[in-house]
């Protein structure tokens, strides 16, 4: 048998197994991070990953390994003799967070010392070895930890270092173990084929798991809600598309453009931290980063890698791995009511609505966000009748920038559900003039040839004055587009699934839109 480890789990396959045999759900344009073992030096690293409740860091013993330390890794789980069987935090303030008690050897001595951002620290209560604690050093300080001579600096943080700033009373380390040194270039790859033999030691890491900031479980902090809702906003369909990957960090810029602001305070960017850029051309880009950079005041962040951070250190520029955030995004506009309120019954959501006569879609909720609900247990919504929402199919692959500026105008790119004022209708013509961000560019595409089919949804280019109208013709025209522009003004964008609910609405009024895809 061949033992390796997948997603950090201990797995035996038999020998000759392929890397699509222990993943064969794993979505085929999704990339994976292998990790071959280096060599036999490599294979007895003094690095320890430790999995806590807030997620994992990784140390380097710098020290000889206390007998103590030596048989928590070797056991994989924290043993301290008590119950439950883990290292819990003691205590965590603003300079350390200590794990234990537990009894380890060594004599302490009454000194104070000098401790940087990441150390490991053997020290004790009351210069007790029966009251040790494992800390870990989370700003520059100095202090007397009841350490021994030289201060009981046992190790430092290689990797994680912002879950430091996550651990408060109760945490807990689940699991110690040795692993080989981090991922780089020499020892480690990204991949998509499933065809590779995977040997003994190998390791493969198939996503990211992240922690929106803020979210504890049950104690939620909304400074940064509108933040990390845009986080959970991006990540809800599990993806992250890697359109840079540089020295310090992985970018994605999907929702680029979108409107953030800086929540927070300042806080240093760590290896695994994710921010949201506030300001400039990548305004809305969604960074994690894989070394540790000062912090900026056009960044805001907005979350921290728990496992995984390997495959974004390696994933190349154009690929796109698996994501997950905690929490799951609670966003129900668009949705049914009835859908609406059978997921908040699942998640302990109290639900308020306007009107449950007959079928009705929820188009806002408050509170806006994901952690605001969960911090509140409860969420209030308003209704209309699905009689008026409508239905429309894009055509991404024949005119992808102009359904970007027309999910961007109507709300789609966030929600599920999106909205544009009617301002005329005249007979077999709807026209809607949604607001147009100054300087958007339509430039000409998918303009039609011959004739446009009924039910055609178009856009008018910059070629006409009325660029930026949004219009539908409910029959077919050889001579005008759906805005009554002539063709060359025209861009189709898609067609409206419902033209039989057109008739029906009335100029002035704001028009609901939900997208369907074939």
């Amino acid at each position: 048998m061949t033992e390796i480890r997948l997603d950090g789990e201990r797995l035996e396959v038999p020998e000759g197994a392929l890397l699509g045999d222990i993943i064969p759900d794993h979505p085929m344009e999704c990339s994976v991070a292998v990790v071959r073992p280096a060599d036999i030096t490599s294979a007895t690293t003094r690095n320890v990953r430790v999995t806590t409740t807030a997620g994992e860091v990784i140390i380097e013993i710098t020290a000889e390994m206390p007998l103590f330390l030596q048989a928590l890794v070797n056991a994989g789980v924290p043993d301290t003799g008590t119950d439950p069987e883990k290292l819990i935090v003691k205590w965590a303030d603003r300079q350390v967070a200590s794990f234990g008690p537990f009894t380890a050897d060594g004599i302490s001595e009454k000194s104070f010392h000098r401790y940087n951002r990441g150390d490991v620290i053997l020290g004790c209560g009351g210069y007790d070895p029966g009251q040790s604690y494992l800390l870990f050093s989370k700003t520059p300080h100095i202090a007397d930890h009841g350490a021994t001579k030289g201060g009981g600096i046992i190790g430092r943080v290689i990797s994680g270092m912002s879950v430091l700033g996550e651990w408060k009373s109760k945490d807990a380390i689940l699991s110690m173990e040795r692993i080989i040194q981090s991922a780089d270039a020499s020892n480690a790859f990204t991949t998509t084929a499933r065809d590779i033999v995977l040997e003994d030691g190998m390791s493969i890491i198939t996503c990211v798991r992240a922690r929106g900031a803020g979210y504890r479980d049950k104690e939620i902090d909304t400074a940064r809600a509108q933040s990390v809702e845009h986080l959970l906003q991006t990540y809800r369909g599990g993806r992250y598309h890697v359109s840079l990957n540089a020295s310090t960090h992985v970018r994605d810029d999907r929702m680029r453009e979108s409107e953030v602001f800086y929540e927070g305070e300042p806080h240093s960017r760590f290896e695994g931290t994710i921010t949201t850029r506030i300001s400039g051309r990548n305004r809305g880009s969604i960074f994690i980063y894989t070394n540790d950079i000062a912090g900026s005041p056009n960044h805001t962040v907005i979350g921290s890698v728990e496992h995984g951070i390997e495959l974004a250190r390696i994933a190349d520029k154009g690929e796109t791995f698996l994501i997950t955030v905690e929490p799951e995004q609670f966003d129900i506009r668009g949705m049914a009511l009835s859908d609406a309120q059978e997921i908040a019954k699942k998640r302990g959501i109290t639900l308020h609505f306007d009107d449950d006569s007959g079928e009705r879609v929820v188009i806002s909720q408050t509170p806006g966000t994901t952690l605001e609900v969960l911090a509140g247990n409860e969420v209030s919504v308003t209704t209309i009748p699905a009689t008026q929402v409508i239905s429309v199919e894009l055509f991404d692959d024949k005119a992808p920038q102009s359904c970007y500026i027309f999910r961007s105008v109507t709300g789609l790119r966030w929600h599920e559900i999106g909205e544009m004022p009617l301002i005329v209708q005249f007979e077999d013509v709807s026209l809607f003039q949604p607001l147009i961000k100054k300087g958007t560019n339509i430039n000409n595409e998918n303009t039609p040839e011959g004739s446009v089919p009924a039910n055609m949804l178009a856009i008018t280019n910059d070629s006409r004055r009325s660029a930026g109208l949004i219009g539908c013709r409910t029959s077919e025209n050889s001579e005008f587009g759906p805005t009554s522009e002539p063709f060359e003004g025209t861009n189709i964008i898609g067609r409206v699934c419902e033209p039989e609910k057109l008739p029906a609405l009335k100029e002035g009024s704001t028009v609901y839109i939900r997208e369907v895809t074939r």
